[in-house]
């Protein structure tokens, strides 16, 4: 899905703008899409609606979530994955951040204040019931890699043992877009905001602030806005993982005006962060900040079942969708509901069609196939990858699988986006069942953007299994150039926003296209003795290569 972001305080505008130009757009070509003979729209309706709140985890909105798709599993008479129960527990730990003062910095004769949201977004990962940095000693460190395999050290000759750490997003790559460094334009994990937090606390930093930039981050400050503010969860349990004090983010504005207070333009910094010689050093000024904490640890729950091989019942095809959303926000104005609707009811909705047709097949396919709606994923892909770390099917006996996350949902296209282009042999599947519907793979729009790594099959991709993550493209049946920007503008306006719901503009045929697509690359490898392998000089393909031994 791509993905780029609009104020909301714009959103009425832009719809009603939008409104006007579908008005005018090309009518849509009569094109015989067959429907996906099940409960599919009830599914995504009954998700999306205000009833679930938002389906945050732990919340009631979210409990009220994980019983009903239970109770549908239950009824399409699939049997539950784990031991007599559709629920595996994933142990969360839920913060929220309270009474955040302004951040702020001093140097000799500089003093600034940035306020909490709407310059700087800033929590922890620590259970503990205050926050607070005196006068932290900050370091600019590049884009805060260290990359052995690239040459790459952006920590080399310096000490952040308790300091805080400004970093950039993405990787060097994105800004050359040269193809000989880290992997060009294309995101590596390196570039992920996850990989930031996790390599500054590898370092012994106190803080790590990343400097937002729309571009390289792949989405707009609306989206930090929404997504760090408020609840943050994690797994629970020790995992020996260290953690910074505190991790954030800085608004573009913010840290153009910081740095030209140190001495620097943030085009400067850029191109000596962009060398491959670059050395972190101190901007000559210090934080401070504080605010309050409150945690709490439960259980959210991933809910799976699974329909039994008739042959060889040990080997797995896995679909997953993660079911969790943003929840609710008590505001002045009122409570805004964030339900979702694509992101993600689409998608848990199609697990669960997909899961009603395999479950009405006699006979059963020759293997088995798992259904999982996992928890968390706004949150950082928690609810996969506590499975991706206690399997309920063992790994090595995981064929491969399909992620669905935020589908298509303004009618029938000519051709499939791939995100991760080309990187295992779940593709040759896909394309062989695109080309049945007269569509084509294309690589997807924005690959710097990092989605490979943005949804939860990159965890079980993490542990070896060949997945697939694909959507529809831009080139839509029957519509114009017109159409296309159109749809462009108006998923973006509604991504992680409250107007994400189901409206006028949807075309279903769209859905029901990828509905088909996705079920039929499931059967023939339900029903094949095939073990897709990821392609030559890909990282994944060592450790499916130690499954195989395994499994042999």
């Amino acid at each position: 899905m791509q993905r780029k972001f609009f104020n909301l305080i714009l959103l009425p505008f832009v719809i009603a703008g939008i409104s006007i130009l579908a008005s005018s757009c090309q009518a849509p070509e009569t094109i015989d899409i067959p429907v996906f003979d099940t409960q599919y729209e009830r599914y995504v309706k009954t998700l999306s609606s205000d009833e679930f709140e938002g389906r945050a985890p732990t919340t009631p909105g979210g409990k009220k979530t994980k019983a009903y798709i239970e109770a549908e599993f239950r009824r399409m008479g699939l049997k539950p994955a784990n031991g007599n129960s559709f629920r595996q527990a994933v142990p969360l730990i839920e913060i929220e951040g309270k009474n955040f003062s302004p951040l702020q910095i001093r140097a000799e004769e500089v003093e600034l204040e940035f306020a909490y949201m709407d310059d700087m977004i800033v929590g922890t990962s620590r259970l503990q019931n205050s926050v607070s940095l005196e006068d932290s000693e900050m370091i600019f460190a590049g884009y805060g890699i260290v990359a052995p395999e690239f040459g790459w050290n952006d920590y080399e000759g310096i000490d952040v043992e308790g300091k805080t750490v400004v970093v950039f997003v993405n990787d060097p790559g994105y800004e050359l877009e040269d193809p000989g460094l880290f992997t060009g334009k294309a995101m590596t994990y390196y570039g992920r905001w996850t990989y930031k937090y996790e390599e500054a606390a590898r370092q012994g930093a106190a803080a790590v602030l990343i400097v937002h930039e729309t571009g390289p981050a792949g989405y707009g400050w609306d989206v930090v806005r929404n997504s760090w503010s408020g609840p943050q969860y994690r797994v629970g349990g020790e995992n020996g993982e260290p953690t910074v004090l505190v991790e954030g983010w800085l608004h573009n504005n913010a840290a153009a005006l910081f740095f030209d207070r140190a001495g620097f333009s943030l085009s400067q910094l850029k191109e000596m962060a962009l060398s491959s010689d670059f050395q972190p050093f101190s901007l000559g000024m210090n934080l401070s900040l504080s605010f309050d904490s409150r945690y709490s640890q439960s259980d959210s729950y991933n809910i799976a079942g699974y329909v039994e091989g008739s042959e060889r019942p040990e080997e797995t095809i896995i679909y997953m969708a993660h079911w969790d959303h943003l929840g609710k926000e008590v505001t002045p104005e009122g409570v805004k509901i964030y339900n979702g609707a694509i992101d993600n009811a689409t998608g848990t909705a199609a697990i669960m069609s997909i899961a009603e047709k395999f479950a009405s097949l006699d006979p059963a396919p020759k293997r088995s196939v798992v259904f999982i709606a996992v928890t968390a994923e706004e949150s950082g892909l928690i609810g996969s990858d506590y499975y991706a770390r206690n399997p309920l099917f063992p790994v090595e006996l995981t064929v491969g699988g399909i992620n669905i996350d935020g589908l298509n949902v303004y009618g029938p296209t000519h051709d499939i986006s791939v995100i991760g282009y080309n990187m295992s042999e779940m593709q040759d599947y896909l394309e062989r069942h695109a080309r049945d519907q007269n569509r084509t793979l294309v690589q997807e729009d924005h690959p710097e953007r990092g989605y490979f790594y943005r949804s939860d099959h990159f965890n079980l991709v993490k542990v070896g299994v060949p997945m697939i993550y694909a959507n529809s493209g831009n080139d839509f049946i029957g519509r114009d150039e017109q159409y296309a920007a159109m749809v462009n503008e108006d998923q973006e306006s509604r991504y992680h926003a409250t107007t994400d719901v189901v409206h006028d503009l949807w075309d279903w045929r769209g859905l029901h296209q990828n509905l088909w697509l996705f079920y039929e690359v499931g059967y023939e490898l339900a029903n094949s003795t095939d073990w897709p392998q990821w392609r030559e000089g890909t990282e994944f393909r060592a450790i499916r290569e130690e499954s195989n031994s395994m499994r042999e």
